[in-house]
């Protein structure tokens, strides 16, 4: 159950970049961590020009102001998969989006299945009832 948030500069994208990009994230996720079809949970947020600072951490990347950044919070994927959506999504955003994989940063933050509720104030993966 990823829960995927997708930070961009305000005005970069219109709506039908955004949604590519949602959708481009999606398969990704579908592809590479074996996710349900219907389990689908992103925010977009557009952030005014200077309120994402991505340094290049001294790699020497040259970011531009189509930076994305990604963040998942999702369960048990392994190191191979994580590598393999990372790969995948700097590619696929290339071809589909023309976002340039230096302008790409993602980070995977885990958790348990005790973490997540998905409505009703109960946790569905406790109570089997996924």
């Amino acid at each position: 159950m990823p829960l995927v948030r997708i930070d961009v500069i305000e005005g970069r994208r219109d709506a039908v970049e955004l949604r590519t990009l949602a959708d481009v994230v999606q398969q990704v996720m579908l592809d590479t961590f074996a996710a349900p079809d219907r389990d689908r949970y992103q925010i977009i947020t557009e952030h005014k020009l200077g309120q994402i600072i991505a340094e290049d951490t001294g790699l020497g990347f040259e970011r531009t102001d189509d930076v994305v950044i990604i963040q998942v919070t999702q369960q048990g994927r392994t190191q191979d998969q994580k590598v393999a959506m990372y790969r995948e999504l700097a590619a696929k955003l290339e071809t589909q989006t023309g976002l340039a994989p230096s302008d790409l940063v993602v980070s995977i933050t885990e958790n348990t299945r005790a973490d997540w509720s998905f409505g009703d104030g109960e946790a569905q993966f406790l109570t089997g009832r996924l």
